[in-house]
Order: structure tokens, then sequence, then C-alpha cells
């Protein structure tokens, strides 16, 4: 399997060469029984809009591919087999993989999946009431209890949608998006 932490110290620079923060890399699934094909999903972001345009999201993509590419030439297994590469924003969505982001989002709800049990507890599903720098402790509120959460204890977390989130959201930059042609169906 592919390390995710090799992945991103590739990625990483090619997207702050073109002044985005990258919020994930990932590489998961198969796409059928017995297929080696996986995804390796990034995504990034402008910081001042939160938010990539389709022209950006295939400017990052192409880098990546070139730099992997001449990474692989040199003999470095990067993805073993067939992968997809999926360059993305977050969307309103998005996931919180960052401290930055429990941060910018205190006050809305997300859902925090956590990588071992912190009081009987493995998934925790409420409203971000802060976010501690100093310490990197994540204080979120489910059904009138607060939970103190070790941001190394988080699997997996994301923000949920809600009228709110939508309310305090940039509107989505539609720029180039009428200049998508789909595929046709044969």
């Amino acid at each position: 399997m592919a390390d995710t932490a090799r992945l991103t110290e590739i990625v990483e620079p090619e997207a702050r060469a073109l002044g985005f923060d990258l919020v994930r890399v990932r590489l998961f699934g198969k796409t059928e029984v017995g297929d080696e094909e996986h995804t390796l999903q990034i995504m990034a972001e402008r910081p001042e809009t939160g938010q990539l345009l389709i022209e950006e999201c295939a400017a990052l993509s192409r880098r990546v591919s070139d730099k992997i590419d001449v990474l692989e030439a040199g003999g470095e297994v990067l993805v073993e087999g067939a992968y997809r590469l999926e360059v993305s924003s977050p969307g309103i969505d998005r996931p919180l993989t960052r401290p930055k982001d429990y941060a910018a989002w205190i006050g809305h709800e997300a859902r925090i999946e956590l990588r071992e049990l912190l009081d009987k507890r493995k998934r925790v599903r409420g409203d971000l009431i802060g976010f501690d720098a100093a310490t990197n402790i994540i204080s979120i509120e489910e059904d009138a209890v607060v939970y103190a959460i070790p941001f190394d204890l988080v699997a997996h977390a994301k923000l949920v949608l809600t009228d709110r989130l939508i309310a305090a959201s940039r509107p989505v930059d539609m720029t180039g998006a009428q200049d998508i042609d789909e595929e046709q169906e044969d």
C-alpha cells in the first residue's frame, strides 16, 4: 500500500507553488472485485476563498501527475498498480484535517470519528465550541455534554451540512463550469 505521508510530501510543495493550501491527500478503494485500481484524492483550496476553480484543479492535477511520473521513472514506487488521480476543492461539508480547520469552523456542527475510545465513545457529532491551539484540544458539544478531544485522536472528521453552514459559506465560484464537456454515453 502507498505511503500517504510520502505522497503528501510530494503534493504539498506542488500545491503551495500554485498558491493553494493542501487540505487532504487520501488513497482509497478499488473499482471492482479483483481490480487493483485505486483513487488518489487530493483536496486543496485557495486560502482566501476555501475553494478551487476548475482550472486550478486541472493545474494542480497536471503538476502532481508530472511530479509522480518523474519520481516513478526514477524507480520510486508511490502507488502500486493503476490509480485514478482526483483533484478537488474540499466542498461545503468539508473534511476537517488540520488544527486550523477546527478553529475556523467553531459554531458549526461536525462529525468526528476517533482512532480509539474516549469516554466510551468512538464517534461524536455536535457543535464545535472551541479549539485550544496550545494543547491541540478540540471542544465539541453533543446533547449538552462537552467532549475534549485531542487532535491526534481524530481518525476522520467533517462538517455536517446544515442551514447554518450554508448561510456561513461563500457562494461557490462556478467560473469555467460552463466550459466543461460531459462525456456522452454510447
